[in-house]
């Protein structure tokens, strides 16, 4: 038999049919739905007459459009009425098409892709779609976990359980070496996405592999898959090994006793065959990387910390120099700046990229006996689900993130993105955990530095970066 690649495995596990524009036909063994655009899928489905195929195989969240304060005045509380429409209009939509829906008064409720893992929803194997850019980061658990889109493609989804697709080539990404002790997943991803460029990866599956990425926790390979789609790919997936087992072993929504143990059979059948061929490969030595911190408008524009603005006037590609220049005067920024000089306004530690209880550990043991800068307007730590700031809050994480001046936050996607009122003014700089920093993503305006959960608290309490190797 043919050796094959843990993407191609499970692809070919789910194909029913090929079409003859070459698009394939393949069944969805779970699908997320949040707010987002999803309403339009509802309402086609609606007006064809049309009803969910498998209704309990699929998890409605709402996560996006929350406010982080507040919860118990329920939508009433939000201010904005089309967005408090959005809210209600996915509870709605899950209840009529008898969708299991965590709203936000759920005990779970959270950020879908901080959830789908944590309950156990995410094995390996499995296909997973959601309306939302992000899905890939379920793929850290063994998943090909795909993004659609809002109307049509979720619209097909829910009335059919199958979604048509075109299959990407394969790339992997080979991770070994030792990291340095202060350099976490976020500036691993980070690293990557700055040699490659946000279009390196496009049109291809990415495997994370190499020993680096097997000494990682889940939360770190979670962290990694993430921000894929920085990366320009729409897959983004680790092999299953003992660490992916023991994550999922006893969770609520994992398979128990008997079905354990063939489901456990299964998913070693999953990882990258030894001779396997990959369309891309592209090697990294982890014991090179350094904290990061971006610097523009692109997650590639990022630079090690102790390292400085750079000038675009010593860049020979007209339109990465023009990018360039355009970032810094969005950014406020001037060249030669070091940016351990660079002062900040606000931080936010969250985000499906760094929400998770490894990173709020990491960030309460920087900020542990310390207190925010006079110069940080807000800081705010936002967990990622109700089970991690429930456990976040019985290992007192809470009360030293309050004790040093920070905001203690009910789950959502907070300031990620501007689509609640977590969001910055204009003008405002911001160290965020989050994995995007486009134009406007934190709010009109707004100026975007993303770091680790690490690097943002040291931030917090110094009022500018700082380089985490170094600072206590």
């Amino acid at each position: 038999m043919t050796a094959r690649t843990l993407f191609e495995k499970i692809w070919a596990d789910h194909v029913i049919v090929v079409s003859p524009q070459g698009e394939e036909l393949l069944y969805v063994d779970f699908n997320l739905i949040n707010e987002g655009q999803s309403f339009l899928a509802f309402d086609q489905l609606r007006m064809e007459g049309r009803s969910s195929r498998r209704p309990q195989q699929h998890l409605a969240v709402t996560d996006h459009y929350l406010p982080t304060i507040n919860r118990d005045r329920g939508t009433a509380g939000m201010a904005n009425p089309e967005i408090r429409r959005v809210v209600e209009m996915l509870d709605e939509n899950a209840t009529e098409f008898k969708l299991p829906h965590i709203g936000w008064g759920h005990l779970d409720q959270g950020i879908a892709h901080v959830i789908a893992p944590e309950l156990g929803i995410a094995q390996p194997g499995m296909l997973i779609t959601c309306n939302d850019s992000h899905t890939a980061t379920n793929g850290a658990c063994g998943v090909l976990a795909i993004p659609i889109g809002g109307g049509n493609q979720l619209r097909h989804v829910v009335a059919t359980q199958t979604v048509w697709l075109k299959k990407p080539k394969t790339m992997r990404f080979t991770v070994d070496g030792v990291r340095p002790e202060a350099v976490t997943a976020k500036d691993v991803i980070l690293s990557i996405i700055r040699e490659i460029g946000v279009g390196g990866a496009t049109g291809y599956a990415i495997e994370y592999a190499g020993a680096a990425i097997r000494a990682m926790s889940m939360e770190s390979r979670l962290t990694i898959c993430n921000m894929s789609i920085e990366g320009g790919a729409r897959i983004g997936m680790v092999g299953p090994d003992d660490t992916t087992y023991q994550f999922l072993n006893g969770r609520r929504k994992a398979p128990q006793g008997a079905d354990w143990d063939r489901a456990l059979t299964y998913w070693k059948t999953l990882p990258t065959d030894a001779d396997a061929a990959f369309d891309r490969e592209l090697s990294f030595d982890a014991a090179r990387f350094a904290p990061m911190v971006t610097w523009g408008t692109s997650p590639e524009d990022c630079s090690p910390v102790d390292g400085v603005v750079p000038d675009p006037s010593s860049i020979g590609d007209g339109d990465r120099r023009r990018h360039v220049e355009r970032a810094l005067d969005y950014m406020k920024l001037k060249p030669a700046t070091p940016l351990q000089q660079v002062a900040i306004d606000r931080v936010f530690i969250g985000s499906c990229t760094n929400s998770r209880i490894e990173d709020l550990r990491v960030a309460a043991a920087v900020v542990k006996g310390r207190r925010v800068a006079r110069n940080v307007k807000l800081a705010l730590v936002v967990p990622g689900s109700g089970l991690v700031k429930e456990q976040a809050e019985r290992e007192g994480l809470d009360r030293i993130f309050r004790d040093a001046g920070f905001e203690w936050r009910e789950p959502g996607c907070s300031m990620c993105l501007g689509m609640n009122p977590d969001r910055l003014s204009a003008g405002e700089r911001c160290a965020s955990t989050s994995n995007r920093n486009f134009e406007g993503r934190q709010g009109p305006g707004g100026r975007t530095h993303l770091v680790s959960p690490a690097m943002a608290a040291a931030a917090a309490i110094e009022g500018h970066f700082v380089d985490i190797r170094r600072w206590t």
